[in-house]
């Protein structure tokens, strides 16, 4: 899983343009947080080639809404521990990152036509703070959450991500975080753990179409039928890949990372969409 040259050539990317990529990491288990794993290497690695930005926008699986598009404006926003049954040094963790609250306020009326409102309760949940750690690991960059709103089809996220695209040209990394296949009740635990194929599968056709530019595909919720039901019994941590997607253009390259299938049915499959 080495990525040495493909974020070599990221950096050299990035040094040409002032506009910020659009990254999509998936997290997986928390325990990635306080373990030595490919993927937190990977994550600092990335962290050492992306250019610095001037605040971090997540729409992260873990924070759902229902009817409105929520956008944290809080000073200084909590380390939200959403998880249970991990070892107390995972409790223990936090990430005290600055808020961006006049930005975010800003991205409330942006995103007045998704019903964009204005939260003070959330925080940083682990879809959020166990990658930005990594990323970012003196918590130094002001850093704000978008929620996803649940009662809305696959294709909302993409109109989201349209909307929150112009960011990109005012230094804000816009990044999504929740895993491409995510099936928990089909998990296989032990190292090395073969993956399902309806895991392969998903995952090669998200790529494929991601490769082709093919959002439409990607959101129709038809046509994926029953191999996105396999892959996602719930589709939260589906949708902020679509936020990242629609936030990207065709002027931007694509560069995959880890593509593993972690505990049989968890896809680790990363992206970044960033100026050719």
């Amino acid at each position: 899983m080495s990525l040495t040259q493909d974020l070599a050539a990221l950096r050299d990317g990035f040094a040409r343009t002032a506009r910020m990529p659009v990254v999509f990491l998936g997290h997986g288990s928390p325990m990635n947080a306080i373990q030595d794993t490919p993927f937190s290497r990977v994550w600092t690695g990335l962290g050492a080639q992306l250019p610095r930005p001037q605040a971090i926008l997540v729409v992260s699986a873990h924070w759902m809404s229902r009817g409105t598009t929520l956008v944290n404006v809080t000073n200084t926003p909590s380390t939200i521990h959403d998880f249970y049954g991990f070892p107390e040094a995972l409790f223990a963790q936090q990430y005290p990152a600055p808020g961006a609250p006049d930005l975010a306020r800003e991205v409330v009326t942006l995103l007045a036509s998704h019903h964009g409102e204005a939260d003070e309760t959330w925080g940083l949940d682990h879809g959020a703070w166990t990658v930005l750690k990594f990323l970012y690991p003196e918590a130094d960059v002001p850093v704000f959450q978008v929620s996803i709103d649940m009662t809305r089809g696959l294709d909302y996220q993409l109109e989201v991500g349209k909307a929150l695209s112009e960011l990109r040209d005012r230094g804000v990394l816009i990044l999504g975080s929740g895993n491409v296949v995510h099936n928990l009740h089909a998990v296989r635990w032990g190292a090395g753990s073969a993956p399902h194929d309806f895991a392969l599968a998903f995952d090669g056709l998200f790529a494929n179409k991601l490769v082709d530019r093919d959002f439409a595909a990607l959101s129709d919720r038809a046509g994926l039928g029953s191999l996105l039901d396999m892959a996602h019994p719930t589709v939260d941590h589906y949708l902020p890949a679509l936020t990242v997607a629609g936030a990207s253009d065709q002027r931007d390259a694509l560069t995959f990372m880890t593509d593993a299938i972690d505990l049989g049915s968890v896809s680790m499959r990363s992206f970044i969409f960033h100026p050719a």
